[in-house]
């Protein structure tokens, strides 16, 4: 908003109104004709209202909307009514003499919008969906377990049974989709309808702009270029003219001609005051001039001139610079004389006029709020970058007074920072954001703002609760709109202002740029996008609800920024996101809103518009038709699922409910009259599907407005009187289901029950009056409607819960049973369920069981229990009074059983029911049993009366309980009358109950007997189990005398659990074992119970292990057929004694003694394993395993001591079955090696041959069979017996090599004998290479004679075989040779073992003598073999070429150990070269002084001394070099002489961070004879500057680690004993010095070490020390 009203003092919740100048009604002609618009001829709706209202219409006219417009006149009233929740800036106030509304009643004369969104999204749409339900049958009667529950056809809601879901808001009807899925989509490319209101209701100015914008207008005035709006329309034009109109469109003022406001430029910015009296032009110039329209426009009200050269240059005051245009001009407050204002140039200032007379008369004083003039210099260090106000705006005044008010808060948006400053009583910075990370990189550069005062609300704000509105302002930089909330918070001094917190509550973002925003309500904002979209959005869900085109509207812009930011735009780097690529003109002068409606400064004209609301919207849609659509929409209205705020209905509930009701309801009426009407007239225009879609409209609409009266006493007679009643019902039914519709009138139920009888649909009807309110019935109607339609469930449920009748269903549903039983026998003829006399006959057994457990028949709902208590003893008196009775009483009218005889039976009706289906009667029993209405004694109080108040029916059934029902049942359904095919039934009844109520019934013995007796003797498999089951339960209360007479009953009858139970409780273990095996369905648990039986917690005598073994021997075939793995495991763990009985009882299953053996054998991962199995088990498993698993074979021979295996009882096998890999381990490990070898190469030359024969059978047979595939297996088998001759001669050199060492050392084998092992060697490569010759050959034979046939491209199948990849064989073959030798150049080149009585430098055999032996062998007999060696070319090619690649591997590997090495010894010899250099000179434990001037003791003597010794070793040294001979250079080592710096076992330790830790580096003076023997010579000295000086210490290895190393230096060492000598120095890394002696008595006494002196351990590593200071 650009301008506010200004309080008043009539109270604080009133805001200035626009001035009433005068109504419509005394406009002259000529405005008469303006306002009037240009559409005179066309008719409006509200001249057919205005009919509507005066005078009834007696029919309906031929056009069919006129019909429903018609009726509606009040909802135009009622939308002018309307009156805001929170004041006038909310809300859209329409009152008759308002000027303003005089032009909103005007049309448009622009055609409507096209491709505008509807307002109301597609979850605003009603339409309930009708289910279709399939009839419902009733349970099926079969046999149904105790342990089940009957459950009726009809469940009640809580129990979710399926049914039509309710009607709910659906997309059925929906106009068009959602608003958010259709934004800013060009509508020429969607398909999407307008809507049939226009959102924005376009008003143009027809007067105003005749004057304003006509060939005259603009000559004498100039063309528009802003806009204000207040009380009045103001505008700015070309000329520097400001034109003031009223909203009667009379030009009222003109301001500026005559006076230098014409002389200033155009106008570039307007501003109103707060009321309306005062009107402020900004020039392009830079002057600002004030008019008092109250006073006339003769001259300026005031002044704001420009800054002239001369104030420019002094700097001496504040204002806009000449020639810079006013971009934002606004008031401050309530005053006329404070202002804000802003130029193009980026500055911003506050203008405070003095008091005084006249525009001479008053001083004015300027202060700058923002930006920097142009010859300011920039701060140090910075640069500017160009700037411009992209919007401003003062805060205008609310209804409500805040402390807001009085601070001038005025807000600024540039291109880089929104600022919010206070101006009054100083300027001063409030709130500064920084342009939020979201906006898109690149995009068009726009700002705009827009303030909304705080307000008082009528209701109270459903969110916050408050009474009252924050101020708010909204800004938008780019694409995106956030709104910030300004809260006051108060001051802790009250004599202080509050401050002011500012939260960013809301983000936006649109698709595009926003040019201008402004407030249309509070809670409603409007936005304009650069390419002149309007976007309508609610405030706090910032929500959509709008959007729509103005483009045509041609909305006034100009290009304002781009100049003054040209700059930025022209610099831009594509890679900073954070720029710009284009300045969007400014559109905010021409884009104004107040009170509600929206104004437009086009380039042609001014145009004012307000969106349509909710009344105007439902007119519309009713005038297009769309009756259905219409009451959608008024439904959505009601519960508040639309866009409410945007069409000007309150948040508040009660109030939207109050005003949309009585319309609601209206919409309806007419539109069953219009749909009505014209189906009469022409039936093929309304059909049955408009109907049903009118139908569920309105029901959801009145289920919404809680009137269902409406429904029945005018909706259904209009579809009564149509004929169309069946929709209306069908309709009806989804909510009766839900009980949202209980109450049904009787002539409606009167037409319900003949529909869906007619339509088949009678399970459907049924449910539906089980859900209806029987209070409302009529029961005579409905009971006859039932039963002559067979409806029984809802004859039920009305006796039951309208009159509180249980007998006369029940007598009912057993007159239904008379016919079907034949002599008192039920007869079974066909399907009873096909029967619908059947099928209702069935429902006695679950309507008993609803009513003896307190439940509604059938809805399963609790019956209260007064009611459940009179209903149950009911029920038994009429099936255990053991009579037949007179029902209803005073009747003659007795239900007999057998009516063809004279007489009835005792108990007719339970003997019946027995007879007719006697399990399902049992189960029903079953459940009563768990009633707690049997409990109560025979003499318990009859419900708070005495006896003799209450019938005989109720007397009789109170003293019914269990023990009297159980006694009857075993009287009628004796043997004689009943067959065992319904006897075992009460037998199940009975043992299944007497363990639940053991304190309610009694039996004898005998006949607890008899009814185990009877369950044994079940007559069909499918009650086995549950014979069973009940047998369980009765022997857990009772225990039979004569059990072991019962035990051949339970065998024969299968019960094995029952029996297990037996044998285990007493101890029988061999038959509880066998029962195991006997029963079929539980076999798999017979593991567990043998391990349970046989661990020796069982504790078991030695008879009964015997038992068990007994058994398990006569079943052992079955127990590992069973599961061979878990017999083992079983077995082996508790009778591993059984192995050989077992194994030798699958000896026709080989495969199960293979699995039975490797459970054994090879157990699992965390398995115990039994080591004591005797060789025959593992001699038979490696036989099984050459048969299932020889891949395997050899594996396992690894793991086994050869010792418990029989070679000649293996290898027959092992050759028998291929595994010969096996077997060669197998002989190697018993040391027949050379034998192992020769079974190798036989194997070899089998391999050899079988290739052989394949080539040269396939070079003359083309056959189908895979050549490559085979060729290739074959391939891998000799590579992997290779590889097995190399294990085998690598293991008998290792042997032969340890076992004859010290022989080798004594007499060296002479060049020509060779070895056992070299022996094997020469086998196997003899062997390898005579086969890699021979087949050589053979491939190039055969690659010779395919060559010509396989020129051209083949397609490879079954019948063209793909030819033999010789290449790949070759290299395969090759690989032989080079893998042997490869791997006996590895074997003869390892280190042989070292003796220990060789002296050191004694030389070695050379390793090589064995291969080059070997080598030697193979070419001597090569060449007997061969006298041609051009035939080995190939071979020893492959010999080479495993040497090559050998010495490659270890050229490489030893230029990487070197690089590694020199990088280890050069860090080491850098840490060598570093020194220490002590803090002090002086011991910090004695404070003797140690070194430097005036240390005690000739200590440059003693080095002397030391030096020259130094010296005498290196001679010494150089002596040895030079004639020590080979032995000397084999032994060269690293060492060092007396080096003060120890020893290098530190240096790893090395590192700066440490202190406190010393290390005992005191020379070793030892003698020479000793050093040079361990090979200390190339020592490497250091020195020990201990005679004073800037020579640093040289530390040794080891210096400055994190453990202290230290540095010991000798102290005093001089043949004078002059002084007392202390021993060495110790330097720790701390930089601390003191005697080792010192600092050895010091950590003694301190407890660091337990003993001193100098320790150096095996590894030549001194005794460390730590700082006693630094720690």
């Amino acid at each position: 908003m650009s301008s506010s009203s200004p309080r008043r003092d009539d109270g604080p919740d009133t805001m200035a109104d626009i001035p009433e100048l005068s109504s419509a009604d005394d406009h002259s002609s000529s405005d008469e004709e303006t306002v009037r618009g240009d559409r005179e001829d066309e008719h409006h709706i509200a001249d057919f209202l205005e009919e509507e209202r005066y005078s009834a219409p007696t029919s309906v006219p031929p056009n069919g909307v006129g019909a429903i417009k018609n009726r509606y006149r009040e909802l135009v009233e009622a939308g002018q009514e309307t009156a805001s929740e929170d004041g006038s800036t909310d809300g859209i106030p329409r009152r008759a003499a308002s000027p303003i509304d005089s032009l909103l009643s005007v049309p448009d004369d622009s055609p409507s919008v096209q491709g505008s969104l509807v307002s109301t999204t597609s979850s605003s749409n009603v339409i309930p969906s009708r289910g279709s339900r399939p009839g419902l049958r009733s349970p099926t009667p079969s046999f149904r377990p105790f342990d089940r529950r009957f459950q009726s056809r009809i469940s009640s809601p809580s129990i979710g049974s399926p049914r039509p879901s309710s009607p709910a808001f659906l997309t059925g009807h929906s106009r068009t989709t959602s608003v958010a899925s259709q934004f800013l989509l060009d509508p020429g490319e969607t398909d999407t309808p307008s809507p049939p209101w226009e959102v924005v209701r376009w008003t143009k100015l027809k007067k105003l702009n005749a004057q304003a914008f006509s060939e005259a207008g603009k000559r004498n005035f100039g063309s528009p270029t802003c806009l204000s709006v207040s009380a009045y329309i103001v505008l700015g034009t070309s000329k520097g003219i400001i034109l003031v109109f009223d909203y009667n469109q009379n030009l009222k003022m003109i301001l500026g001609p005559g006076t230098k406001a014409v002389e200033s430029g155009s106008i570039t910015s307007i501003a109103v005051s707060s009321d309306h009296t005062t009107v402020a032009g900004g020039h392009a110039n830079g002057n600002i001039f004030t008019w008092d329209t109250t006073r006339g426009a003769a001259r300026p009200f005031l002044i704001i001139p420009h800054l002239d050269p001369s104030q420019l240059q002094q700097k001496t005051t504040d204002g806009h610079i000449p020639g810079v245009a006013i971009t934002h001009l606004g008031f401050l407050g309530t005053r006329h004389t404070a202002l804000v204002s802003a130029d193009d140039r980026g500055m911003a200032f506050s203008h405070l006029a003095t008091r005084g007379t006249g525009a001479l008369g008053r001083s004015v004083k300027t202060t700058r709020i923002l930006g920097r003039y142009p010859d300011s210099k920039p701060p140090t260090g910075k640069t500017l970058k160009p700037s411009t106000v992209l919007a401003f705006a003062s805060l205008p005044l609310g209804n409500v007074e805040l402390a807001t008010d009085s601070l001038g808060l005025t807000a600024m948006l540039t291109p880089y920072l929104l600022v919010i400053v206070s101006t009054t009583p100083i300027a001063q910075t409030q709130h500064k954001s920084a342009r939020p990370r979201e906006v898109a990189a690149h995009s068009a550069m726009t700002g705009c703002l827009a303030w909304f005062p705080a307000v008082k609300l009528k209701v109270a704000d459903p969110v916050t609760g408050s009474q009252m509105s924050k101020v708010k302002l909204v800004y938008c930089w780019s694409n995106v709109l956030t709104v910030l909330d300004v809260d006051e918070v108060p001051s802790e001094n009250k004599d202080k202002p509050p401050s002011l917190k500012f939260r960013a509550r809301s983000r936006w973002k649109c698709e595009e740029p926003i040019v201008a925003v402004q407030w249309l309500s509070r809670s409603v904002l409007t936005v304009l996008t650069i390419s002149q979209r309007l976007i309508v959005l609610e405030d706090r869900s910032m929500r959509m609800t709008e959007a729509f085109d103005l483009i045509h509207k041609h909305i006034y812009h100009a290009d304002l920024f781009s100049k003054q930011l040209h700059a930025l735009v022209e610099q831009l780097d594509e890679d900073d996101i954070s720029m710009h690529g284009v300045v969007a003109d400014a559109f905010y002068m021409g884009f104004k809103a107040y009170k509600g409606r929206l104004f437009l400064l086009g380039f042609n004209d001014v145009s004012i518009g307000a969106l349509s609301n909710w009344a105007d919207r439902l007119i519309a849609m009713m005038e297009n038709g769309d009756y259905v659509g219409a009451i959608q929409l008024a439904t959505s209205y009601y519960t508040g699922d639309a866009n409410k705020l945007t069409v000007g209905l309150p948040e508040d509930t009660a109030l939207r409910h109050s005003m949309v009701l009585d319309k609601l309801m209206e919409i309806m009426s007419a539109s069953l009259k219009y749909a009505f009407n014209q189906r009469q007239k022409n039936n093929g225009k309304v059909d049955d599907q408009h109907l049903q879609e009118l139908a569920e409209t309105c029901f959801v609409a009145c289920q919404h407005a809680g009137d269902i009266d409406f429904l029945f006493d005018e909706m259904y007679e209009w579809y009564d009187d149509a004929g169309a009643e069946g929709i209306f019902l069908e309709t009806l039914e989804p909510y009766i289901l839900d009980k949202t519709i209980t109450a049904v009138p009787p002539v409606v139920v009167k037409g319900l029950v003949p529909h869906f009888v007619n339509k088949g649909w009678e399970s459907r009807l049924e449910e539906m009056i089980c859900h209806m309110n029987t209070a409302t019935l009529d029961l005579d109607q409905i009971t006859v409607l039932c039963k002559q339609y067979s409806l029984y469930d809802a004859l039920i449920y009305v006796w039951n819960q309208a009159l509180f009748d249980y007998i006369t269903p029940l007598m009912d549903l057993l007159a239904l049973l008379v016919p079907l039983m034949q002599n008192g026998e039920f007869a079974e003829s066909g399907n009873l369920l096909e029967d619908e006399v059947g099928v209702n006959a069935y429902k006695i057994f679950t309507y008993l069981s609803y009513v003896l457990t307190g439940r509604v028949y059938p809805t399963g709902e609790a019956i209260p229990d007064d009611v459940a208590q009179k209903a149950k003893a009911e029920i038994y008196w009429c099936l255990f009074s053991g009579k037949s009775i007179t029902w209803p009483r005073g009747t003659h009218r007795r239900l007999l059983t057998k009516p063809a005889q004279s007489q009835e039976p005792s108990f007719p009706y339970l003997r019946m029911i027995l007879k007719f289906h006697a399990p399902d009667f049992l189960s029903a029993l079953n459940e009563a049993f768990e009633d707690s209405f049997l409990n109560e004694s025979p003499d318990r109080q009859m419900n708070g009366n005495s006896g003799h108040d209450l019938p005989e029916e109720q007397i009789f059934g109170l003293t019914v309980d269990r023990q009297y029902i159980v006694s009857i049942l075993m009287e009628i359904m004796n043997p004689t009358d009943f067959p065992p095919a319904d006897t075992i039934y009460l037998d199940m009844f009975i043992a299944r109950n007497l363990p639940k109520y053991p304190q309610y019934l009694l039996f004898t013995g005998s006949t607890l007997t008899k009814v185990l007796a009877g369950l044994c003797n079940y007559p069909g498999e499918d009650l086995a189990e549950d014979a069973q089951l009940s047998s369980e339960y009765l022997l857990s209360v009772y225990q039979p005398p004569d059990l072991a007479n019962l035990i051949p009953l339970f065998k024969d009858a299968g019960f094995y659990r029952i029996l297990k139970r037996i044998y285990r409780v007493d101890k029988q273990y061999g038959k509880l074992i066998q029962t195991y095996f006997d029963d079929p369905h539980d076999r798999d648990a017979i593991f567990d119970c043998i391990k349970h039986c046989l661990q020796p917690q069982a504790s078991l005598t030695r008879r009964q292990i015997q038992d068990v073994h007994n058994v398990i021997k006569e079943h052992s075939e079955d127990l590992v057929e069973l599961d061979p793995e878990q017999a083992a495991k079983a077995i082996a763990e508790n009778a591993s004694e059984l192995h050989y009985h077992i194994l030798e009882s699958v000896s026709a299953q080989p495969y199960l003694q293979y699995v039975y053996l490797k459970t054994i054998l090879e157990p699992e991962e965390g398995s115990s394993s039994n080591g004591s199995l005797d060789r025959d088990l593992t001699e038979q498993y490696l036989r099984l395993l050459c048969r299932f698993n020889p891949s395997h074979v050899s594996d396992y021979v690894g793991l086994v001591q050869s010792t418990n295996l029989r070679l000649e009882k293996l290898l027959p096998t092992m050759e028998e079955t291929g595994v010969v890999d096996a077997a060669v381990i197998l002989m190697a490990k018993e040391g027949q090696v050379q034998a192992a070898m020769g079974r190798l190469t036989k194997h070899f030359g089998t391999l050899e041959s079988a290739l052989h024969g394949l080539l040269i059978g396939a070079a003359s047979d083309h056959g189908a069979f895979d050549l490559q595939e085979s060729a290739e297996d074959l391939m891998q088998a000799l590579q992997r017996y290779t590889l097995v001759g190399i294990w085998l001669c690598q293991g008998q050199t290792k042997t032969v090599r340890g076992a004859n060492g010290v022989r080798r050392r004594q007499k060296s084998p002479t060049k020509d004998t060779l070895s056992s092992d070299e022996n094997l060697w020469l086998d196997l490569i003899d062997t390898t290479v005579q086969i890699t010759k021979q087949l050589s050959a053979d491939l190039q034979t055969y690659s010779d004679e395919q060559l010509p046939a396989t020129d051209g491209d083949v397609y490879h199948d079954q019948d063209n075989p793909r030819p033999l990849d010789t290449d790949k064989l070759l290299t395969s073959l090759r690989s032989l040779v080079q893998n042997t030798f490869t791997a006996l150049l590895s074997s003869t080149s390892a280190p042989p073992v070292p003796s220990t009585i060789a002296a050191r430098g004694t030389a070695t055999i050379s390793t090589n003598l064995s291969f080059l032996r070997i080598l030697r062998a193979f070419l001597t007999r090569a060449a007997a073999s061969s006298p041609n060696l051009a035939d080995l070319r190939a071979v020893l090619s492959s010999i080479f070429a495993a040497y090559a690649y050998e010495e490659s591997i270890l050229g490489l590997s030893n230029r990487l150990l070197e690089r590694s090495l020199f990088v280890s010894v050069k860090q080491a010899v850098e840490l060598r070269q570093r020194g220490w250099r002590p803090k002090g000179s002086t011991c910090e434990a004695c404070g003797r002084r140690v070194w430097g001037p005036g240390v005690a003791g000739n200590v440059f003597e003693a080095w002397e001394e030391k030096q020259a010794d130094e010296e005498r070793m290196k001679a010494r040294r150089k002596a040895v070099l030079g004639g020590g001979g080979d032995e000397g250079s084999n032994h060269r080592g690293k060492g060092k002489l007396g080096s003060v710096s120890g020893d290098g076992a530190g240096e790893e330790e090395y590192d700066r961070g440490g202190k406190g830790k010393g290390k005992d580096l005191s020379p070793r003076l030892e003698p020479p004879e000793e050093r040079e023997r361990d090979g200390e010579v190339e020592g490497e000295s250091e020195e020990a500057n201990v005679g004073g000086g800037d020579q640093p210490l040289q530390p040794g290895a080891g210096y400055g680690s994190a453990l202290g190393t230290g540095v010991i230096m000798p102290d005093g060492m001089s043949p004078r004993k002059a002084a007392p000598a202390l021993g060495p120095l110790v330097v720790l890394a701390c930089r601390h010095i003191y005697h080792q002696s010192c600092l050895e008595a010091l950590q003694t006494s301190e407890g660091f070490n337990g003993s001193g002196g100098r320790h150096v351990d095996g590894h030549g590593k001194e005794r460390e020390y730590r700082c006693p200071i630094d720690g």
